[in-house]
């Protein structure tokens, strides 16, 4: 069965509990950004690109068996680790679940808290770029 989203963001949290101070989050974060795996260099493209995040960041975003499938890669380390924790809880979901789903982890993790303003912004440019593209599909 499917961890709900809410668990998988618990998960997270708890994940990040365990690191005494913001550089092993850091760290942790860069992390797991390398094990997201690199979306084709032909996808690398303006069509793919999310408007507005200072990074460069790539989404695709398909239907398979009415679950969204979601593929994303940056051109920055940190970006990937974001992106790795935000597809972990976001793909294989139904549309209303990923349109409907408060992802609170940012924030409880503790590292809304440490990013620059530019970061937590492209954060939220990328998270927002996903809900609408989920719901115009």
């Amino acid at each position: 069965m499917t961890k709900s989203i809410n668990a998988i963001q618990d998960d997270i949290i708890e994940e990040f509990s365990k690191f005494d101070d913001w550089m092993d989050k850091y760290e942790y974060l860069i992390a797991l950004g390398k094990t997201l795996p690199q979306m084709d260099p032909a996808m690398k493209t303006e069509t793919f690109s999310v408007p507005g995040c200072q990074s460069r960041v790539w989404v695709a975003i398909d239907i398979v068996d009415g679950k969204v499938m979601i593929r994303a890669d940056s051109d920055t380390h940190i970006n990937r680790g974001f992106i790795a924790l935000i597809l972990r809880i976001l793909n294989a979901r139904t549309i209303k679940e990923i349109t409907d789903a408060d992802l609170y982890f940012i924030q409880k993790s503790g590292l809304r808290s440490n990013l620059l303003p530019s970061r937590a912004s492209g954060l939220l440019v990328f998270i927002n770029h996903i809900r609408k593209s989920v719901a115009s599909l």
